[in-house]
């Protein structure tokens, strides 16, 4: 049995056997006239998740290579820019923006708490001559399950020139993210999380005023050139260079069953999830990192309860209930456990993830009464909530 496995970590996700179907195909050319009809049709469908009307371009690479798009096409050295950093993936921004020669300005937040506009409104306020080419957010911070308010933080930039630039890696299709009603200039997300499909696939939107800037940016670039990946896609619906072709087929059935929910229904069932979730282990005793009000849709970080090493439980669950969880990232690395609950997970997943956790804790010494945390979750769920 041990193939029946849980994949319960914020990606990679599970992948619906729909999509393992459409991923089963034999190989397309990649210049062929019908990969380039599928080129067509989900650029177009993946316009609607994004809800845009800006360019929305395909990379073969993982979420950070979009970032790393999202830096060096946007970005010259020496280009002040402002970070704000309040997990493991702001300072991804930081890394990134500090490879390619900028002068980064972090406002750095506690990290399981939520960015604070007013303290980002506050440093653009102050930014006269507007020095600040750009500003970097993170919309879901997957290494602490806070859910960060990009709408009030765009607000608090307000008409100042800087782009405006978010990584919703794990946040595009788990809670909304208006890119044109917001006015959010380059956002990137990859296909390994609510897209459901495996790692390997990077998408990113671009609005007119980023083209504008990235025309006149001299940093080098080659694979990530998004010019280059406009110019292709505006003259023959293709890449630049070879593209991950079954994944991108793979896409054209995800972005289908995602079409078949509906957006507001894929927000409301990440919603369920995470308040499945955070009612299970608070009815355990545990803590989870982020309070309610800015807690994760995509997954739920918890508190190292009492001196248990947070390792162990996570070691435990995989070895002996076939459940894959996550341990913590940077320097909550021995602080904390998460469990993933986005993309293609049903409610019977998190049922079984809460029975298993309860019987590791009590294997490791917790004093918890078995089935506690279970029965919070069927409680929910026989309310309708």
């Amino acid at each position: 049995m041990r193939e029946k496995q849980y994949l319960m970590i914020p990606g990679p996700t599970p992948v619906p056997p729909r999509i393992l179907r459409a991923l089963s195909i034999p190989a397309i050319g990649h210049r062929s006239p019908q990969f380039a009809e599928i080129m067509k049709d989900v650029t177009a469908r993946l316009k609607n998740i994004f809800e845009t009307e800006n360019d929305v371009l395909i990379l073969t690479s993982s979420g950070t290579g979009a970032m790393e798009a999202a830096v060096c096409n946007f970005v010259n050295a020496g280009d002040k820019v402002l970070v704000m950093e309040n997990g493991n993936f702001g300072e991804r921004w930081v890394k990134l923006n500090k490879r390619y020669g900028a002068d980064v300005e972090i406002i750095a937040g506690p990290w399981g708490e939520p960015h604070n506009p007013q303290a980002l409104k506050a440093r653009i306020d102050a930014d006269k001559e507007h020095q600040i080419k750009a500003v970097f957010v993170t919309h879901n911070e997957t290494s602490t399950g806070v859910v960060n308010d990009i709408k009030a933080l765009r607000e608090a930039v307000g008409d100042h020139p800087a782009l405006f630039i978010v990584d919703s890696v794990s946040g595009m299709a788990v809670s909304p993210l208006k890119i044109d009603e917001w006015k959010l200039d380059v956002v990137a997300t990859g296909s390994q999380k609510a897209f459901m499909i495996p790692p390997g696939l990077a998408f990113i939107s671009v609005s007119p005023r980023a083209w504008a800037i990235c025309e006149k940016v001299t940093t080098p670039r080659f694979y990530f050139d998004l010019r280059a990946a406009k110019k292709a896609y505006t003259e023959k619906f293709n890449t630049p260079y070879t593209p991950a072709t079954n994944l991108i087929v793979a896409l054209q059935e995800s972005l289908k069953m995602m079409e078949e929910e509906g957006l507001p229904s894929i927000w409301a069932r990440h919603e369920k999830y995470k308040t499945l979730v955070r009612a299970a282990i608070k009815e355990l005793g545990l803590e989870p990192l982020a309070g309610d009000e800015a807690a994760s849709g995509a997954v739920t970080a918890i508190k190292k309860p009492g001196n248990i090493d947070v390792k162990k439980i996570s070691k435990l669950m995989r070895e002996k209930h076939n459940i894959i969880i996550a341990a913590g990232q940077g320097k909550l690395e021995t602080e904390i456990f998460r469990i993933g609950h986005l993309g293609y997970v049903h409610v019977n997943d998190i049922i079984v993830t809460i029975a298993a956790l309860e019987m590791t804790l009590k294997e490791l010494g917790m004093d918890i009464v078995l089935g506690r945390g279970v029965a919070a979750v069927l409680n929910l769920l026989v309310k309708g909530e």
